[in-house]
This record gives structure tokens, C-alpha cells and sequence, in this order.
């Protein structure tokens, strides 16, 4: 019993020792930031010819307000809108509702010729938002806070 004793008694004052009123907070800072597949540049062929969503995330707790992204699209001198490619989306703002993490900008590819000697990619850049959350990644170098699209 008294070695059970000498046993029992240092690992219950290591176990209490070891918990703290001041624990550590969980890790909560809300943002917003574009990727496919957890890159940030991304390529279609020239002879593409179909309608892609690139999603927009919001990563952070569930908001009951709706909140408003802007971005923008743009293009290299060696695409343009109409030839290569269909801006779907009407509005340059996504609105993230109650329940929603990601919304859409939708691009619709068109085949045709390239040359080679331009830039050819497309860049969705975020913008800003309506509640000031972080764009792209927290962190000093913003990772994901647009996409570049390259067409090739």
C-alpha cells in the first residue's frame, strides 16, 4: 500500500500541477481566401470549354450577419474577356450569408489560340470586406488572397 501510495501521490501532483486556470485560448481570427486544391496558381488548357467555379472561403465561426466580398478579375494582355474567357458572376461582390463558407466566381472557358510571347493568366484578387476580416491567410505573406489562372 505504501508503494502505491509513493507512486500515486507525485503523478496526481504532477496532473494537477500541470493544469491551468489560464488556458490557452483556442486559435479564432477570421479570413477570407481563394484556392483550388490549396494552391494559389492554377492552370487550364487553351481547348478548355466549361464553366469553372473558383471558390471564394470564409474560414472562421458561423456570423448570423451577412457579409459582403469584393474582388476583382484581371486579366494578363494575352486574354480577353469574350475570346478566352466569360466573366459569369454580374456583380464584383459575394455576399456570404448565415450558413455559408464559400460562394463562387464563375468563369466560363472558351477555347482559342494563344500566343505564347503574352501573359495569358487570369487573377481573382480579393479585395476587401465588409466586416474587415484578414484577406488570405493569416500570416505576413497573405497566402491565398488571390488566384492566378493560367492558360495554357
Amino acid at each position: 500500500m505504501k508503494i502505491l501510495a509513493r507512486i500515486f501521490l507525485p503523478v496526481a501532483l504532477l496532473i494537477t500541477a500541470a493544469c491551468s486556470k489560464d488556458e490557452t485560448k483556442p486559435y479564432d481570427h477570421p479570413f477570407f481566401h481563394i484556392h483550388v486544391s490549396n494552391e494559389d496558381t492554377v492552370f487550364v488548357r487553351f481547348n478548355r470549354k466549361d464553366t469553372v467555379n473558383y471558390n471564394v472561403y470564409y474560414s472562421g465561426k458561423l456570423q448570423f450577419e451577412p457579409m459582403d466580398v469584393k474582388y476583382e478579375v484581371v486579366a494578363g494582355n494575352g486574354l480577353q474577356q469574350g475570346r478566352d474567357y466569360q466573366l459569369i458572376n454580374t456583380s464584383d461582390t459575394l455576399r456570404f450569408v448565415q450558413g455559408m463558407f464559400e460562394r463562387p466566381v464563375r468563369i466560363a472557358w472558351k477555347e482559342s489560340p494563344l500566343d505564347p510571347s503574352k501573359n495569358n493568366s487570369l487573377t481573382i484578387r480579393i479585395l476587401r470586406n465588409s466586416k474587415n476580416y484578414t484577406i488570405g491567410l493569416p500570416g505576413p505573406d497573405k497566402l491565398q488572397s488571390s488566384l492566378v489562372i493560367i492558360k495554357n
